[in-house]
């Protein structure tokens, strides 16, 4: 996965929206993913 500098993320009632980019504003990801998944998605991003 391309470096990301920049993580958006809208908490809605029960699904989050995550938006990936990098530096210079190129979307790197964009993800729909419910509490749990999240958590496991963080963990895994955060260790890189």
């Amino acid at each position: 996965m391309k470096a990301v500098s920049i993580t958006g993320v809208d908490l809605t009632k029960q699904v989050f929206q995550l938006h990936g980019a990098t530096a210079g504003g190129k979307i790197v990801f964009r993800k729909k993913l419910s509490r749990k998944q999240f958590l496991v998605f963080m963990r895994r991003t955060l260790r890189a």
